[in-house]
């Protein structure tokens, strides 16, 4: 139990801004420990998705959703985001990809895809209006769960592409890790209001289709997955899958 206490320690503090402190220790189990990956999910969705339970208008609860998300998480992946972008419009070799994936600088390329994915993230919360507050809060948490787990299938399928804290979590992980991760992933289904379990299904499984996708890229583009791209994973993986959650309730 120990052990899993750090390794749910070391992957809050690397997913999140929260202050849990920790040291060496804990980062060695997490690096170690894929489940841990969907398990922040659970935290990160149960705070962000509890702004549905305010009393305003939809166009503030976006507003309060976002703040409050990137409050608790930070842009660290959505920095990997932006990089992805640069590196889906440069046309060269493999090295020429890299370098432009380890430039602090954000390009067009990268500008537009942060762009749209926020937005995309934005007008998924806004379709939640009406379909009431526990629905919402739980297809959030489904929405997250899904993301970090799509994180976890690059981190447990995937090969460094270059040295890096990436590569420290990628390189660890074997694919016998993505079981556990998977089987922590199913209490997000549970329980589901009436006529929302498919949804909440649909929106898990959202978030290791997106991986499946980056990793397929990474391996044909970089030879390897890198930090940039489990961070973009995460956001893409996110905001795609709140769309897919709530267009499944509505039309089951």
């Amino acid at each position: 139990m120990l052990a899993v206490g750090r390794a749910i320690r070391g992957a809050v503090g690397f997913l999140t801004r929260i202050p849990v402190g920790g040291g060496e220790a804990d980062w060695e189990a997490f690096r170690r420990a894929a489940y841990s990956l969907p398990l922040v999910g659970y935290l990160v969705g149960g705070l962000v998705g509890s702004v549905f339970f305010l009393p305003v208008q939809p166009p503030t609860l976006v507003a309060a959703y976002l703040v409050g998300l990137y409050l608790i998480t930070g842009v660290t992946h959505a920095d990997g985001l932006a990089d992805l972008g640069d590196a889906l419009a440069v046309h060269g070799d493999v090295d020429r990809t890299r370098e432009v994936l380890k430039d602090s600088a954000t390009g067009v390329g990268g500008a537009l895809l942060l762009g749209v994915t926020l937005l995309v993230l934005a007008l998924g919360v806004l379709s939640f209006a009406g379909i009431g507050s526990w629905r919402a809060f739980r297809l959030v948490v489904a929405a997250e769960v899904g993301a970090k787990l799509g994180m976890a299938l690059l981190a447990c399928y995937g090969r460094p592409a270059h040295d890096g804290l990436g590569a420290q979590l990628v390189g660890e992980l074997s694919y016998r890790a993505f079981g556990p991760a998977l089987l922590v992933s199913l209490p997000a289904v549970a329980a589901a209001p009436e006529g929302l379990a498919i949804a909440l299904l649909a929106a898990v499984a959202t978030g290791p289709a997106v991986g499946l996708a980056v990793l397929t890229w990474g391996h044909r583009t970089l030879d390897g997955v890198s930090g940039d791209l489990l961070g973009a994973t995460n956001e893409m993986a996110r905001a795609l899958a709140l769309h897919v959650g709530v267009s499944v309730w509505i039309l089951t």
